[in-house]
């Protein structure tokens, strides 16, 4: 890590005119819901880019396994897991980064190869597309459906938690690319 801290642009991640992320005001629960869960997407994919393998894989502090490479194959799994295996009612398919032998195979697995660098950004960013097509057909985020354990839950809840598990993990990766090159910023 560098002792120096960048704080990027005035505090923030990108120069505002090339933030990719948007700031409108959405008209509509599920368009505002979308529109967070499209700029945390947006946020953890920035946090990672122009790394290398050995910089991504660098895991935190022992003994945690957490690395920004491993966050990318864990969302990935949980693009997977929330939005095809269980909204698209897919709930047989196998878990992605996942075996019962290897609970943390997400982050257990992502080691500095680029191979399983471009592997993970792949089937994230595939996860993800599969994920918006699904959401470009949701109507009723009341409309209740069936989870892996058994239980009900709402589209809404889930979509909800699909927020709230990218905004924990750039806290993470926020945390993580400091330590790595000293960046800061949104």
């Amino acid at each position: 890590m560098t002792s120096q801290r960048e704080v990027g642009y005035n505090g923030m991640w990108a120069k505002p005119e090339a933030d990719p992320r948007i700031t409108v005001s959405p008209v509509g629960e599920l368009a505002t819901i979308r529109e967070y869960l499209s700029n945390y997407r947006l946020t953890l994919g920035m946090k990672c880019e122009d790394l290398s393998p050995e910089q991504l894989a660098a895991r935190s502090v022992p003994p945690s396994t957490m690395s920004l490479l491993g966050l990318i194959r864990h969302m990935a799994a949980v693009e997977h897991n929330w939005f095809y295996r269980t909204l698209q009612g897919h709930l047989n398919a196998p878990r992605l980064y996942w075996s019962a032998e290897e609970h943390d195979l997400d982050f257990d697995g992502a080691v500095a190869d680029p191979n399983v660098v471009d592997d993970a950004f792949t089937v994230w960013r595939e996860q993800i597309v599969t994920a918006d097509q699904w959401l470009d057909s949701a109507t009723d985020l009341g409309t209740m459906v069936s989870m892996a354990n058994g239980e009900q839950a709402s589209i809404r809840d889930i979509l909800i938690h699909m927020v709230e598990e990218y905004a924990r993990h750039c806290g993470h990766a926020d945390l993580l690319r400091e330590c790595i090159d000293g960046r800061t910023g949104q």
